[in-house]
């Protein structure tokens, strides 16, 4: 089968001409294998797609046109209204996301006590005495006055996991920079929950220049080192 091992980008499949020379088309949407209602996703264009290969088909489709340069993954889930988000809003996002990688990590750590894999051997220690802590934060939904004030009593909990966040989406390349495209994973599975990270992610690039370093990413979560 020539169309094997012949990659193709998001949005095309494989096609053998009548040579048998293998190349790329642009993935006809409605040819999509059937999904379910949760694995819809909505486009920038705020429709509704029935999953990445309908979006990522259309958008190839619309190449060379202005909708498709502008047609991207949003967020998870089917189109809704996200509220505006304020400023007050804004400067409380940081507490929720530090709590919520904090205890992100918490799991993993619990999980790989029975199989590991999750986390390497370095990152399990490291989560290990954060883990050990007793004064650590149950999972679940806080008030920012309990979130502040653990986060000043308990400052180093939080750094590893703020700077584990960072290398996780620091992939292609690893560069120490954060790029649209690496933070569009994090971003789109949390837009629905968490309608904030949009403008977040935007003010953490101080200095405008499309990417978020990581002295950037830290300062945005009160993170000093």
């Amino acid at each position: 089968d020539p169309c094997r091992n012949f990659h193709c980008k998001r949005g095309k499949v494989c096609h053998v001409d009548k040579q048998g020379k293998p190349s790329c088309i642009c993935q006809d949407p409605a040819a999509c294998p059937p999904t379910k209602d949760y694995e819809h996703v909505c486009g920038t264009d705020n429709k509704t797609y029935d999953g990445t290969c309908q979006l990522f088909g259309t958008k190839c489709q619309l190449e060379g046109t202005k909708i498709g340069r502008h047609l991207h993954l949003d967020y998870m889930g089917s189109c809704k209204y996200i509220p505006h988000c304020t400023d007050y809003e804004v400067d409380q996002f940081p507490l929720r996301m530090r709590d919520w990688l904090k205890n992100i990590l918490m799991q993993y750590y619990e999980r790989d006590l029975d199989t590991s894999g999750l986390l390497t051997e370095k990152q399990r220690s490291k989560v290990k005495k954060i883990y050990q802590n007793d004064k650590r934060l149950m999972a679940g939904d806080h008030a920012v006055e309990l979130l502040l004030h653990d986060f000043e009593k308990n400052y180093h909990m939080y750094v590893y996991p703020v700077h584990w966040q960072f290398h996780q989406l620091d992939q292609h390349p690893v560069d120490r920079l954060l790029t649209h495209s690496e933070l569009a994973p994090l971003r789109a599975s949390l837009v629905p929950m968490e309608h904030c990270i949009t403008r977040f992610f935007q003010e953490c690039d101080g200095d405008q220049d499309k990417f978020i370093a990581l002295k950037e990413w830290c300062h945005c979560f009160g993170i000093k080192e």
